[in-house]
């Protein structure tokens, strides 16, 4: 059997790369295919802001000309910069259960990031570090919004090729989250007010001076966090026409002292079971069937919580706490994203709200020999 591996540069290439997932979930009923036009748009370098002065590329591994494996990879010099090393990534992984197709797909994507002087090979990311990661490796069941699934048989492709586990992430669920914490009170709005401290949705009538708040919120709350990079304002805004799509303002909620910004609490419906329905394709009949089903979900997924570092023992914690407690009266059931095993101040506060872990991820690397150039 003939293989071959080619980089995405025509319409039919590209249409190839994103048939791979329809082989390799053909019959599995738990996957739920994302929408085409949003993977298009995610990885279109002239489109997605993060790929600014970033090298990006995508690979297909072809059997006897049929596509059977497929990735991207991704160097990033200001990730090499802050963190002083040089790693390349992939994302995008899919594979049919095929160590050859696995082992000619990796072998090129290593020999293009040794070129580049890339020392190590480092992922899944979809296609960056706050985005979807990992490969699922516990709890094989329907994913929920912003969680990654895959057959059972892809870590041992990536170990077959090299790879190793380099960390591992986890996310939690809590089935009753309203009653858990419905007599749960903290101090009223009047004694924040008091000092200072005022809450809010998220304004549509003013959406790019709240993306503005919720970025300047975050890179500040998350800039000593694992492989954090801080997001530019385009990046906020690539991200949020497809995420306003499926939330709604008082989702979003954000803290301010003396009218500046210093927390955030961000909320997603569980919409896969409806983007499920949709089967990959954005209809105009099935874009009404979601907009009508939407008001029946009752699944949260506990997106971002951001504090700035001066606030984190303030009592923004507490509003961000009480607002969430009345988003759960609406949606009972909440998840949320992946989080790391070391950050113990996310584990805490998942504790506090009665999350229990419930799926785990791991990320592999590799480490690439050097080329003498």
């Amino acid at each position: 059997m003939a293989y071959h591996v080619k980089i995405v540069e025509t319409n039919n290439e590209l249409n190839d790369f994103l048939f791979v997932p329809q082989i390799v979930y053909l019959e599995d009923l738990a996957w739920i295919p994302p929408l085409l036009s949003e993977v298009i748009r995610t990885l279109d370098p002239l489109k997605n802001p993060y790929f600014k002065d970033v090298d990006v590329r995508k690979y297909i591994c072809y059997k006897d000309n049929q596509p059977v494996a497929r990735a991207i990879s991704v160097i990033n010099p200001r990730h090499c910069e802050k963190f002083n090393n040089k790693t390349a990534f992939f994302g995008f992984f899919e594979s049919i259960n095929d160590q050859e197709a696995a082992q000619n797909l990796f072998d090129t994507i290593s020999i293009y990031c040794k070129h580049q002087g890339s020392l190590s090979l480092e992922g899944p990311y979809n296609p960056n570090h706050y985005s979807e990661l990992g490969l699922l490796v516990k709890n094989f069941s329907e994913p929920v919004f912003f969680e990654t699934y895959n057959p059972e048989y892809y870590p041992a492709l990536l170990q077959g090729v090299g790879f190793i586990v380099q960390c591992s992430v986890h996310t939690r669920v809590n089935k009753d989250a309203f009653n858990y914490v419905k007599n749960v009170h903290v101090n009223s709005e009047i004694e924040f007010k008091k000092m200072g401290y005022t809450i809010r949705p998220f304004s549509l009538l003013h959406w790019e001076r709240d993306l503005e708040c919720i970025k300047e919120v975050q890179n500040d709350a998350f800039s000593d966090n694992w492989h954090f990079l801080p997001v530019s304002s385009a990046e906020y805004k690539f991200a949020a026409k497809s995420l306003l799509l499926i939330s709604k303002p008082s989702l979003v909620q954000i803290v301010e002292h003396y009218g500046k910004p210093v927390g955030v609490l961000q909320c997603i419906p569980n919409v896969n079971p409806l983007l499920k329905e949709m089967k990959g394709q954005l209809t105009i009949y099935g874009l009404l069937r979601f907009l009508w089903k939407y008001h029946s979900l009752n699944e949260i997924v506990l997106f971002a919580v951001g504090i700035k570092r001066a606030y984190q023992k303030s009592f923004v914690s507490l509003m961000l706490f009480e607002a969430l407690r009345k988003i759960l009266k609406k949606y009972p059931v909440l998840f949320t994203t992946w989080m790391t095993n070391e950050n113990k101040h996310a584990i805490e506060g998942s504790e506090r709200l009665g999350l229990l872990p419930y799926k785990w991820f791991d990320i592999f690397s590799k480490s690439l020999t050097p080329i003498d150039l």
